[in-house]
């Protein structure tokens, strides 16, 4: 059983720049089949933009998609992960920040990202959370 952060983390990221249109960032969540979009300069995080973030700070508030950065709609407080950590550090850290996705951060780079199926999936893997996260995308 996996115990630290690098052996279940996704290490292929989905990121833009900061002044990249939502539109983009949620053109890039369809193609990669992905839930959150990182907002990256350079190596270094900027935040990070959920399909929950599109509806809310965008749809919900009639945002023209083209004209809206995703530095302007992302999470800019992100909790983040270091690759040496424990899962069941990095699971009470997701509880009690009430968050689905973590970046993996290593020596101030992004390398990876934990989503919280990720941990379903090792964690307790029997669980439906796991068994749909495991589950192939209906496009």
């Amino acid at each position: 059983m996996a115990q630290q952060v690098r052996d279940i983390m996704t290490d292929t990221l989905v990121a833009v720049e900061p002044l990249a249109s939502v539109r983009e960032v949620a053109r890039l969540m369809r193609d990669e089949d992905v839930g959150a979009v990182l907002v990256t300069e350079g190596d270094e995080l900027r935040g990070l933009v959920s399909d929950r973030d599109l509806v809310v700070r965008v749809l919900a508030e009639g945002a023209d998609p083209d004209r809206t950065t995703a530095v302007g709609v992302c999470s800019e407080a992100v909790v983040t992960a270091g690759p040496d950590e424990h899962l069941s550090r990095l699971a009470e850290r997701m509880r009690g920040h009430s968050v689905r996705r973590v970046p993996v951060v290593d020596g101030g780079r992004v390398v990876g990202i934990v989503a919280l199926g990720d941990l379903a999936i090792e964690r307790d893997p029997e669980s439906a959370l796991a068994d749909i996260s495991a589950a192939k995308p209906n496009r």
